[in-house]
């Protein structure tokens, strides 16, 4: 590394150091005025921190793999509103801290349009965290300290937006309730969730049957919340029957 990229790395131009020749050699090649030169230097370092920044915060955010909106089939369920579905990927809800709530049998796609919401808002510029209701009790309640706990819980409150999936697939006691309904309060009307759900609320009970806290947590989930309702068969269970009917020999003519 020459004196100069040692300079660049020095006062944070990682990028204009890594690929200076190229730089100078595009500069040269365009005759590029000292003042187009420094154009093109800010404008490389300003899309690769915010390449950088990207990469960072969707390794923070849990996402993993997930498929595309591109992917959806809309015309399998019976019954969705792809308009309240394409206003939450647009990300409206973020800016008023409002909530996007998906309720929909095991199978139709909730959790991927959830994938897809967080994915936008980590494209826009904010940071999002992607987390089962499960792991984020079991962290919660693994915690062994007051204070320990009060970190983790504003770990989980910082984010712009929290998605909390496949709540309703376990049953959970009071304890739990009570730190889940601390996530939603700490949030609420602060910051926006993304939540999934295989169970109306009025069968919420049956997830918290001890819990004295049950009623204000749907309070504070439903309150400036769009809730997406989406019924019809399972996507899972259409395509491993399409599966096991393209397994079967076909009759010999």
């Amino acid at each position: 590394m020459t004196e100069l990229q040692k300079a660049l790395v020095d006062i944070g131009l990682r990028h204009t150091a890594e690929h200076l020749d190229d730089i100078i050699a595009t500069a040269t090649k365009n005759r590029a005025s000292p003042t187009q030169l420094l154009e093109m230097i800010v404008d490389a370092e300003q899309k690769e921190r915010a390449r950088r920044s990207l990469e960072r915060r969707i390794g923070r955010s849990r996402l993993g793999r997930f498929k595309p909106m591109s992917d959806f089939d809309w015309a399998w369920p019976k019954r969705i509103d792809r308009d309240a579905v394409e206003r939450a990927l647009s990300l409206d809800f973020l800016e008023q801290s409002r909530n996007v709530v998906l309720v929909a049998p095991q199978g139709l796609g909730k959790t991927m349009i959830a994938q897809n919401i967080a994915h936008q808002a980590l494209l826009g510029g904010h940071s999002a965290l992607f987390i089962t209701a499960a792991q984020l009790l079991l962290d919660l309640g693994s915690q062994d300290s007051a204070r320990a706990l009060d970190r983790r819980l504003r770990y989980y409150c910082s984010r712009p937006l929290l998605c909390l999936d496949e709540i309703g697939y376990l049953s959970y006691d009071a304890r739990n309730a009570d730190l889940l309904f601390q996530v939603v309060s700490r949030r609420y009307e602060r910051k926006s969730l993304v939540l999934t759900t295989n169970l109306p609320f009025s069968d919420w009970p049956s997830i918290f049957p001890s819990a004295a806290c049950t009623t204000a947590l749907i309070d504070r989930v439903v309150h400036h919340s769009e809730i997406i309702a989406i019924e019809g068969e399972s996507y899972r269970r259409r395509d491993a029957q399409a599966a096991k009917q393209a397994r079967k020999p076909k009759p010999k003519s």
